[in-house]
């Protein structure tokens, strides 16, 4: 079997886990909105109606859920946005040299957030902070964020979840000590954000400034797998990811 096709398998099997088209906060913050939009119709406030019917397909658009077809090869490490590549930079990380790509979520991209490859959750961080716009360069170490370490079959990565000018909030639905599988759903930031993927020299980055990317399909850059540790990246990702979904566990 081709790597294509068992990419394409290991996403027919997580469609109990993928399945949402939308994430539940969508609900919450568009139903209220939709139902005022159809009370200031009966009313005939067309004008009104109108702004909140379309201000709710917004929202309803905003937290979709797509399910992604996740590459297979090994050393893969994925987007873990949608948005636009704003930064490539060399970049320490607690004293180790590395490389940091930085991705900016425009309103209309998908806000779901990724997990980059498999790995466990080693640490996690709630940093407060600015809400100064995604776009600028300082967002990466003043704005509000969550950072997570992942330990990889090859080391360890950093990725971070960070919130904007307009996105206010950045939430994980994942904890310290879970393991993930490379593009397993970890969390969303609300209304317009950004995040960053930080490797170590060794990893070979593939993206350049200016290209789009999609969460969970677009790769980043390519990693080796260290031969003496246990195989949770590559060709194994399609079986750990249908074990998450046999336990029903949230992606």
């Amino acid at each position: 079997m081709t790597m294509r096709a068992r990419g394409a398998k290991a996403a027919r099997g997580n469609a109990g886990v993928y399945s949402e088209s939308m994430v539940k906060e969508g609900y919450y913050f568009g139903v209220p909105v939709l139902l005022l939009g159809g009370g200031a119709c009966l009313l005939h406030w067309n004008v009104a109606a109108a702004v909140l019917v379309f201000f709710a397909l917004f929202i309803f658009s905003f937290f979709r859920n797509p399910e992604r077809v996740i590459p297979t090869e090994p050393g893969a490490l994925v987007s873990p946005g949608d948005g636009r590549v704003v930064v490539v930079t060399e970049e320490e990380h607690e004293g180790r040299p590395g490389k940091r790509v930085s991705i900016f979520l425009a309103v209309w991209n998908v806000h779901v957030n990724r997990s980059p490859t498999a790995g466990t959750i080693t640490k996690m961080e709630y940093r407060p902070g600015k809400f100064l716009a995604a776009m600028r360069e300082r967002a990466s170490l003043e704005n509000e964020q969550n950072i997570f370490t992942l330990s990889t079959n090859a080391g360890e990565i950093v990725f971070k979840q960070i919130a904007g000018l307009i996105a206010r909030r950045v939430v994980s639905w994942k904890k310290k000590g879970e393991k993930v599988a490379r593009g397993e759903r970890i969390g969303l930031v609300r209304f317009g954000s950004r995040v960053d993927l930080w490797v170590p020299n060794e990893a070979e980055i593939l993206v350049s400034v200016g290209e789009n990317v999609k969460g969970g399909s677009s790769v980043l850059a390519r990693w080796p797998v260290k031969s003496a540790a246990g195989k949770l990246d590559g060709a194994s990702t399609a079986t750990t990811e249908a074990n998450l979904t046999a336990t029903g566990k949230r992606s």
